[in-house]
């Protein structure tokens, strides 16, 4: 799997992760909703994520040739 969609599916679980606890456990946990979609907000404009970053320190492949 390579680096774009391994991030799209952590980024989608921990959405749906925090909804579920949101649901079941406390409010509190929609902020990991906040924080997500604030992270892939950013990662739209700048370019730059976090877990990007560390999958290509693993030396996880990009799905496309990078620049």
């Amino acid at each position: 799997m390579c680096r774009e969609r391994i991030i799209r599916a952590f980024a989608g679980g921990m959405v749906l992760a925090g909804l579920g606890l949101g649901l079941w456990v406390s409010r509190e946990w929609l902020w990991l909703d906040a924080f997500v979609g604030a992270n892939l907000f950013q990662w739209a404009f700048t370019g730059v994520c976090p877990l990007g970053l560390i999958l290509r320190k693993l030396g996880v492949r990009t799905c496309v040739a990078e620049a």
